[in-house]
């Protein structure tokens, strides 16, 4: 699809749903929306909260893969908490997924987040190669 120069990425079936899109691209700038730990069919994983800091990675993942790129590619991340004291336990998840280069992150613990999430992850990445300062 393309809206006034955009591209948009559509992944997930039960976004159809959803009056949001999983990503938006401008130039080469990925801008994903809020992952949580919801399958494909809509519903939550099952485990608490790693499990679903887990399912909202391979969400992403599946995103960014659909745009021709991965989890190196993520420049900022945004994680969203039910409860802050879960920090350490999605941290941990958090880095099987972003082993090196780590994005620029903000945490934040929240009142609620859709259908009783525990986590929620959204991210910006930018296409194509990406250099370190030195």
């Amino acid at each position: 699809k393309s809206i006034s120069g955009t591209r948009l990425v559509n992944v997930f079936a039960y976004i159809l749903y959803s009056p949001l899109c999983p990503a938006v691209l401008v130039d080469r700038t990925m801008y994903i929306s809020g992952q949580i730990g919801m399958d494909v069919g809509g519903q939550l994983v099952a485990g608490g909260v790693q499990a679903q800091a887990k399912q909202a990675l391979i969400n992403m993942g599946e995103i960014l893969k659909a745009a021709g790129c991965g989890y190196e590619n993520v420049v900022k991340t945004t994680v969203l908490l039910a409860d802050i004291n879960d920090f350490n336990n999605v941290n941990d998840v958090y880095k099987q997924f972003f082993k090196s280069n780590f994005p620029a992150r903000a945490a934040y613990q929240v009142a609620a987040l859709p259908r009783g999430g525990l986590v929620e992850i959204e991210a910006i990445a930018v296409l194509g190669p990406i250099t370190d300062a030195s």
